[in-house]
């Protein structure tokens, strides 16, 4: 597997894409070419551009969760020039999604989606390529992990606190172990890796890329330190949403990874 960093909230010093509060990846398996969310804007194309992707090849678009930091960029890309183009994301993915009078969730509505590719809904764990599994709805299992209320969606016509239970993150698995490959993790980092174990029957984790929606130390980052500690994560590069604060925390007991747009990782 290949991957790169289409958009982060960072960049790298010396090293000329463009930056902006959102998360886009670049993912090759094989022959498959998968895009992991879009951003907020056009950016992301044009950093791929200037990486030399072309975004013809790209097969597969998964979207983590339908706010509009990791959806609205997919408008900007030429849909047309995607052949046979599959499309992954949780059935809530697509709802209208509000905070307050702001608008969050994605520009468009899941019919309209439905009409530029195979639009699979997944709510349980989805191969998508030989080697990486979308995970669908993440369940609860850690206590110190429970999901906070993000604004309201608008769901069988009715608004409803929103959970945010469209958020999900892919696998990655090998027979060296597993890589977790997230966005927000708003269902909690570690209930995303500890369900990433029990899905794929592997405990082994090489490696986790993506943002922990962490931004105060508090005992939910102590507990998820010790997480990480249990279970020997041998390679941490949170980004997007995990606060410098919380980077430290981490990094005191944990080497942690420096994440910007361009970064590439190899496995």
């Amino acid at each position: 597997m290949k991957l790169r960093v289409l958009v982060d909230n960072h960049t790298y010093i010396d090293e000329y894409y463009l930056g902006e509060p959102g998360l886009s990846y670049y993912i090759e398996d094989n022959d498959a070419r998968i895009l992991f969310d879009t951003g907020y804007s056009d950016v992301f194309i044009h950093n791929g551009k200037k990486m030399g992707i072309d975004f013809a090849t790209v097969n597969t678009v998964v979207f983590s969760h339908g706010h509009n930091d990791h959806t609205r960029g997919f408008q900007f890309l030429d849909k047309e020039s995607m052949e046979n183009l599959h499309i992954y994301a949780h059935e809530d993915c697509f709802n209208h999604k509000v905070d307050g009078e702001e608008d969050i969730g994605a520009p468009f509505r899941r019919q309209e989606i439905s009409r530029l590719g195979h639009l699979h809904f997944c709510c349980g764990p989805t191969k998508i390529s030989e080697h990486i599994t979308f995970l669908g709805e993440i369940p609860q299992i850690n206590d110190f992990e429970l999901r906070k209320v993000i604004g309201q969606q608008r769901k069988n016509r009715h608004w409803e606190d929103d959970l945010v239970l469209d958020d999900s993150a892919l696998v990655f698995h090998n027979n060296e172990g597993l890589f977790i490959i997230t966005s927000c993790s708003h269902g909690g980092i570690c209930n995303i890796i500890e369900y990433a174990k029990r899905v794929c029957h592997e405990d082994r984790i090489l490696g986790i890329i993506g943002g922990f929606h962490l931004f105060e130390v508090d005992e939910q980052v102590n507990k998820t330190v010790e997480y990480f500690k249990d279970n020997q994560v041998k390679d941490i590069y949170p980004c997007h949403c995990v606060s410098f604060q919380v980077k430290a925390k981490i990094n005191e007991s944990i080497k942690i990874n420096e994440v910007g747009v361009g970064l590439t990782i190899d496995i």
